[in-house]
């Protein structure tokens, strides 16, 4: 919505953006150190959330063809990537009963394959290269630091905070000692494996050819 409307209104309109781009950009910093507090594993996700939207919301107002192009695809990018988490998430709380995370740690001796799903999963939120999340990302901040220099000290906080609860994540559920209330689990199914490979393999295709989402804004907007 704010990508369809804010071309239609007043160009004199854009210094009234400032103030929202500055609030979307702190907000960053302020969920991801929300998300490094976080028990409940659903929370911490849908914090993860509220933080890359704060990337995305920043874009759209800078309105630039590269913050256009890199909003667009940190949404879809991290639409599957959140998706993909929760779906995680859940599997674990099937099994647990559990959303405290250090009621649903040390899975990885239980559930080793899907430790390997959760190691990916984890590394697409932290943008590694060459995902698709870090193409979007990368463009953001490059877009923020042509609209003010002073951007790149809270867009690199924010990167770093995204890599630090990732791990947090990743680690607390999936590494330490079993709990004591864990007795027998039962194993994973051949549909929560399909479903998140079904999740992983756009974003993979993506990958080869990132224009699919991206050409519409690289093409139509001037610089």
């Amino acid at each position: 919505g704010i990508i369809r409307i804010t071309p239609m209104l007043n160009p004199a309109s854009t210094e009234l953006y400032y103030p929202f781009i500055m609030l979307a950009i702190w907000g960053i910093i302020m969920t991801s150190s929300i998300c490094l507090r976080q028990t409940d594993l659903k929370s911490l996700i849908a914090y993860s959330s509220v933080s890359h939207m704060g990337l995305v919301i920043a874009a759209t107002l800078i309105q630039t063809p590269w913050s256009l192009a890199g909003a667009v695809a940190l949404m879809i990018a991290h639409g599957l990537t959140s998706s993909v988490l929760f779906c995680l998430a859940n599997t674990n709380y099937e099994r647990t009963h559990s959303r405290t995370m250090l009621l649903a740690r040390g899975l990885q001796l239980m559930l080793p394959l899907m430790t390997t799903w959760w190691l990916l999963a984890n590394l697409m939120n932290m943008a590694l290269p060459p995902t698709i999340n870090l193409t979007g990302e990368l463009l953001i901040i490059t877009s923020t630091f042509n609209w003010s220099n002073l951007t790149i000290i809270m867009t690199g906080a924010g990167t770093l905070l995204t890599a630090t609860y990732s791990l947090y994540m990743f680690l607390t559920t999936q590494r330490n000692k079993l709990p004591t209330n864990i007795v027998k689990m039962e194993p994973t199914q051949t549909r929560e494996h399909l479903l998140v490979a079904l999740h992983l393999t756009p974003m993979l295709l993506l990958l080869m050819k990132p224009g699919l989402i991206m050409g519409p804004f690289t093409c139509h907007y001037s610089l």
